[in-house]
């Protein structure tokens, strides 16, 4: 029992001492809302010229940013001050269908690129609240990786619209199936706060990915974090920017 107890605390040691040295680290956390909010959104209003960003929606209350990570991923950024997972803004009917545009912004890889991209290779991610460095919400659109594309392809005959348990990327994670008409209805946030058991109160807890199916289905995917086996809630574990699913 000692023993367990002992290999307890040094994990939590070595946990928290990853923790603090990611926070010490990060530069500049809010980077993403200063950019948005002091650069894209006014230059927007005043010359309708988005740059640095590549649009900026007000209806839709977004921006859409190239991320210096990758050839083709792309953020899409609230044009409100929202943290992350953990804020209530994101359970209020009135806040904007961030995943939903998301998706519908994925043809701006295309456009880079120059070529199609077929859905299969895309996928969206954001990160739980501890799993981030930016305290601005942003979705990750960006390249699947080739072994979550094999193995979503693996599970779709078995994935329903009720969430079950499955193993993604060594990680444990709920995936259920979405029709387009259900992305666009009802934002994944607010469905993962009435479905998934005490996810309400601790929504920062979680990471969340969506990607397509082969059956013209989507999978949404939830990862709850957990310390104790390295897990920051970081969805975004399922992208890969280099987007070698679209190499020959």
């Amino acid at each position: 029992m000692q023993g367990r107890r002992l290999i307890a605390v040094l994990l939590f040691i070595l946990i928290s001492g990853l923790v603090i040295a990611a926070i010490h680290l990060q530069k500049n956390s809010d980077a993403l809302w200063q950019i948005v909010s002091e650069k894209c959104e006014p230059h927007q209003r005043a010359a309708g010229m988005p740059a640095p960003c590549q649009r900026v929606e007000p209806e839709e209350g977004y921006a859409l940013l190239k991320d210096l990570n990758g050839p083709l991923q792309y953020l899409l950024i609230p044009l409100a001050k929202i943290t992350g997972m953990e804020s209530p803004a994101l359970l209020q009917p009135a806040t904007p269908n961030f995943f939903a545009f998301a998706w519908q912004a994925r043809t701006q890889l295309a456009a880079r690129r120059g070529a199609p991209i077929a859905d299969s290779a895309l996928s969206l991610a954001i990160n739980a609240e501890y799993g981030r460095t930016q305290n601005q919400l942003h979705i990750h659109i960006s390249c699947l990786r080739p072994d979550v594309r094999h193995r979503l392809d693996q599970l779709t005959p078995a994935l329903s619209s009720r969430w079950q348990p499955e193993t993604l990327s060594q990680h444990n994670y709920l995936i259920r199936t979405l029709t387009l008409p259900e992305l666009a209805q009802q934002s994944v946030f607010i469905r993962m706060a009435n479905e998934v058991p005490d996810a309400r109160g601790e929504l920062g807890k979680y990471g969340v990915a969506l990607a397509a199916l082969p059956d013209g289905r989507l999978a949404l995917m939830a990862l709850e974090r957990n310390w104790l086996l390295l897990n920051r809630g970081s969805a975004e574990e399922l992208q890969d920017h280099s987007c070698r699913i679209l190499q020959p």
